[in-house]
């Protein structure tokens, strides 16, 4: 007798433990107000990225925030937000613990092998930082001998890289951008590499950065939200909410919140 009692609780906890272990979109459904399941999709980002995603008041804002926010809203589904270093956001969602990201992505060939992208949502580029008393640095031909400080995992890494090796300069990798500005900002390297607005932002709401931008865009940039590779279902709605935040002016709404005027 008990045996077959234990042998009952043991079937009980093996159905428990089953019915807790779906995947990350069955465990995170929610019901909507006629009692539907409503998607809950995980996003990876960098919370360090403004203005595109950071902490502020116990919340994450910015416009990539607000941007995928604002979509679930119109296609009808949720999102769980997880903040995490930029170099482990596309091995987040390749491993599958991410349905996707949102973090400042900029849309290139080698990423496009992995992840899928949506329609470019951003312009942006990259552009050379420098300590606001250097005089010798203003365009990638001034980097021989150079220290370059930058973010692991980004475009801007690998054309720091690029850099390095054409003109003889010396790369040093950071997990954050806050890092990487203070080591230019304290002349322990001479020069970054970062986005346009991003640097353009923190250079604007941080008197004290001792920063400032040399030279032209490096490159003309396009940003994407990244979704697991052939998940249509995500992608499709995601492009569909960024169409119709154009079309209803919500994504210049959003966007000139924190830039002052709407993306090129």
């Amino acid at each position: 007798m008990k045996k077959k009692i234990g042998l009952i609780a043991a079937c009980a906890m093996m159905a428990f433990t089953l019915s807790a272990c779906g995947d990350k979109n069955t465990d995170n459904a929610a019901s909507g107000a006629g009692g539907e399941a409503v998607k809950k999709y995980v996003f990876g980002t960098d919370a360090t990225y403004p203005p595109f995603e950071f902490e502020k008041d116990g919340k994450y804002v910015g416009i990539d925030i607000d941007l995928l926010n604002a979509i679930a809203a119109e296609e009808g589904f949720e999102v769980e937000i997880k903040p995490m270093d930029f170099k482990g956001i596309i091995p987040g969602i390749t491993s599958g613990q991410l349905d996707g990201a949102v973090a400042g992505i900029s849309i290139t060939e080698e990423r496009k092998k992995v992840v899928d992208f949506t329609e470019p949502y951003y312009e942006a580029g990259l552009s050379l930082i420098v300590h606001k008393d250097t005089a010798d640095i203003d365009n990638p031909e001034d980097l021989k001998g150079k220290v370059i400080a930058i973010k692991k995992g980004t475009s801007g890494a690998i054309k720091a890289e690029e850099l390095a090796k054409q003109y003889g300069a010396e790369v040093k990798y950071f997990d954050d951008s806050p890092a990487m500005y203070q080591e230019v900002s304290n002349k322990n390297a001479d020069v970054t590499i970062e986005d346009f607005p991003v640097i353009s932002y923190k250079i604007a709401v941080d008197p004290n950065s001792n920063l400032k931008i040399v030279g032209d865009r490096l490159n003309g940039d396009f940003y994407g939200m990244a979704v697991e590779k052939d998940d249509s279902e995500l992608l499709q709605k995601l492009n569909d909410g960024l169409k119709k935040l154009k079309e209803n002016g919500k994504y210049d709404k959003i966007v000139n919140t924190y830039t002052g005027s709407a993306a090129q």
